[in-house]
């Protein structure tokens, strides 16, 4: 994996500061950010494990119970300030369990997003770091090293589809990405008041094959109206990686910081780093996209229709044999009350 300048800089100053294990304190070098903090790359005796540590002027003490825990790293703020001056510092410590490569990745894009430079308020920038944390800390529990399997890579551009064009339907940004709750292993994908969207993507052209996770996932008594989406993509040079459909929506995000946060945050979730962006090679083309209201008649498990012994299930559909008709996602959206 090649590094990027960021995560030079970090690495080189961590293997400047390596070695000694004796005594108790930190070791640091300032990390150039232009940001209104200040940031220090560090190690720790005795462990000597890595660290990044963030120093704020203007924000109060952050309780301890306040700030995420993962596994690989641990978060807390520092009794007094390394410099010798007056900030409150909080810092990102590797843990000896946790994975070198996966750290660095981590402190890198919390290097990038200090370095962002469109929130100069320090609290709200400490808000900013907390809440990527946590999305690192989902991430670090859901997945491997950091790069996605086809199927899942998949199942990820078909969900940026939808995002790209409910907001191109007049849906609210902050609500299109609220609403999106695949990548936190929802039930559907896009919960919109108390009905939903299920999104399900394939490359297939001669069917539409459909894994259905659960007796509860097409379940319209537990969320009404149930839709489920059915993208068709192809493969051509001409096509977008995921990563470039990620970038595109990025940029329609960039007029709504919140908004934009929280899309940041759920790619970490769903497994899509930055850092790792040159190895998705696949060039995606949407062919279709296909709304299907789930109600009476669709072909599905539930709970209600299967024998009180079977406690789970999951099973294939094909959705071009299902039967329902597409209603468009425009007329989805407004039954669903989004537009």
């Amino acid at each position: 994996m090649a590094a990027s300048g960021e995560m030079r800089d970090l690495c080189a100053a961590w293997r400047a500061l390596a070695g000694g294990h004796e005594g108790e304190g930190w070791k640091t070098i300032p990390v150039t950010v232009h940001a209104p903090c200040m940031v220090l790359a560090g190690r720790h005796l005795p462990g000597d494990e890595e660290a990044v540590l963030v120093g704020f002027r203007n924000v109060r003490t952050v309780p301890d119970s306040h700030l995420p825990q993962g596994r690989g790293f641990r978060v807390f703020q520092l009794p007094v300030d390394p410099t010798g001056g007056d900030r409150v510092w909080m810092a990102l410590a590797r843990s000896a369990s946790g994975s070198p490569e996966l750290f660095a990745m981590m402190a890198e894009d919390l290097v990038r997003l200090l370095e962002d430079g469109t929130v100069q308020d320090e609290a709200g920038l400490l808000h900013r770091l907390v809440f990527r944390i946590r999305a690192w800390q989902d991430f670090m529990e859901r997945h491997g090293q950091g790069v996605l399997l086809p199927e899942a890579e998949l199942g990820l551009f078909g969900e940026l589809v939808l995002v790209d064009r409910m907001m191109a339907s007049g849906t609210p940004e902050w609500n299109v990405i609220d609403a999106w709750q695949g990548p936190l292993d929802g039930l559907q994908d896009f919960v919109l008041s108390s009905g939903a969207i299920e999104v399900k993507t394939t490359l297939s052209s001669g069917e539409f094959p459909a894994i259905i996770s659960s007796l509860e996932q097409l379940d319209d008594s537990l969320r009404q109206p149930l839709f489920l989406a059915a993208v068709r993509l192809g493969l051509d040079a001409t096509g977008m990686t995921l990563p470039a459909m990620a970038h595109t929506i990025r940029v329609k995000l960039r007029d709504h910081q919140a908004a934009a946060d929280m899309f940041e945050a759920r790619l970490v979730q769903a497994g899509l780093l930055q850092v790792t962006a040159e190895y998705y090679s696949r060039r995606f083309v949407r062919e279709s996209v296909v709304l299907l209201p789930v109600r009476e008649g669709f072909p599905r498990l539930m709970r209600r229709n299967v024998h009180p012994a079977i406690r789970k299930a999951r099973y294939e559909i094909d959705l071009d044999l299902a039967g329902a008709p597409d209603i468009g996602l425009s007329r989805a959206l407004e039954l669903l009350g989004a537009i």
